[in-house]
């Protein structure tokens, strides 16, 4: 069962929100950071991304980076520019995009839930990268950008969600992406104890969005644990920051594929090639959206293709066989152009949905790539069932949108 707590969140004043959030560290380079926080001393990314208080080309893994990630954070909130609450709350955070809202819960989740497999994974994590943000959460004692978990939709949690929204929230503005953030505080002890409460029954959180970021702010946290001879079990640092938010309310979108080149064959070749385990349809100059499960875009020479893939290329009854992302990388990735290693061949890249498929044919059409393959979204229950057999996602799979805006609130580890 889900243990998690309230805290005493470090937050904007309510008139430098919008100065201080700001997009999360691994959806920009330091150049981006730069340019965004260009004439801007609260931006978060002086925390989240110091690299951008030193000379371009700085490598944003040194030693005096992360130092300087810690002046900034303790700067901001000698300025007053981040206070901490008094009082331990619970938050809501929600986002819109497109119209359609959605509603989480800001918590304190707990390490041991993720050391236990209580919270599920779906997706491998990276050594290197887990370390850099382990250093991070270390150096500041906070977890500075929280993680993004889905939880099996329940009535009780809506319906303290939906009394508590009814109030003046205590940030609401538009970002410059176009979307909308709303937050308010739990305050009231009854709503904090019944959120407690009905967290303990739901039996597993997801990781939806941030398995480096869950991995390093757990691993720290029982770091810390091992550390502390004194240690008793209700430290700060036995938690880590999240967003909750009900799997029913969540849109992933389609994560897409571009390759540099045909592993040697002619279009022709590579068309027929293709033909042995699709249906290959030729649908012109005009943009093609794959239509459903296991139908794929493709884009070569200034033409789009729908790809039905047949019957014995996948396996309904395999949470990972019936993929999408399975059969292109076992079958056009890998057994037609060669790419073996999604993670780390250079021949590949991926883009997220929500830049569009015309992302896709400017990519191929500037000559930079050769052929692009659009996918169906994987489904919030795909997701689940991955994670509750214990099984991984093939890398580059689900992509959420909108993502968790950083800054607007942070959780000190002691």
């Amino acid at each position: 069962m889900a243990t998690i707590k309230p805290f005493k969140g470090v937050r904007p004043q309510k008139s430098l929100v919008e100065k201080i959030a700001s997009r999360p560290y691994d959806v920009l380079n330091s150049g981006e950071a730069r340019k965004e926080a260009e004439g801007n001393e609260m931006s978060l990314y002086h925390i989240i991304k110091p690299e951008i208080d030193f000379s371009a080309g700085t490598d944003e893994h040194e030693e005096k980076v992360y130092q300087k990630a810690l002046e900034n954070f303790n700067l901001f909130q000698q300025k007053g520019w981040l206070v901490q609450d008094k009082d331990d709350c619970y938050y809501v955070y929600a986002q819109t995009m497109n119209g359609k809202t959605q509603y989480g819960l800001c918590v304190a989740a707990c390490v041991d839930d993720y050391m236990t497999g209580k919270i599920k994974k779906h997706e491998l994590t990276r050594r290197d990268k887990e370390e850099d943000r382990m250093k991070h959460v270390r150096v500041n004692n906070a977890n500075i950008e929280p993680v993004f978990f889905a939880y099996p939709n329940n009535p009780v949690l809506k319906e303290i969600v939906n009394k508590t929204i009814k109030g003046t929230p205590e940030y609401d503005f538009v970002a410059p992406d176009g979307f909308g953030h709303h937050f308010w505080v739990i305050a009231d002890k009854n709503d904090i104890g019944q959120i407690t409460e009905t967290f303990a029954k739901i039996p597993a959180l997801y990781i939806a969005d941030g398995h480096h970021r869950s991995a390093a702010a757990a691993l720290v946290g029982d770091e810390k644990r091992r550390n502390n001879p004194n240690h008793r079990g209700d430290e700060e640092y036995n938690y880590f920051l999240a967003v909750c938010f009900p799997d029913d309310e969540l849109t992933i979108i389609d994560y897409n594929r571009v390759v540099k080149d045909l592993n040697g064959f002619s279009e022709a070749e590579f068309l027929e090639e293709l033909n042995k385990n699709f249906i290959v349809e030729k649908k012109g100059k005009e943009i093609y959206h794959p239509a459903g499960l296991h139908n794929f875009a493709l884009y070569l020479n200034g033409e789009w293709y729908s790809l039905t893939a047949n019957k014995d290329t996948y396996n309904d009854n395999d949470p990972i066989g019936v993929l999408d992302v399975t059969i292109s990388s076992n079958i056009i990735l890998d057994e037609i152009l060669g790419i073996k290693d999604l993670r780390s061949d250079k021949r590949i890249d991926f883009v997220g949905g929500i830049r569009g498929l015309g992302e896709l044919s400017k990519r191929v059409d500037s000559g930079e790539m050769k052929v692009a393959l659009a996918l169906y979204p994987v489904s919030m229950k795909q997701l689940i069932d991955i994670a509750d057999t214990g099984n991984i996602m093939p890398p580059k799979t689900t992509w959420f949108e909108p993502k968790l805006r950083s800054g607007l609130v942070i959780h000190k580890l002691n």
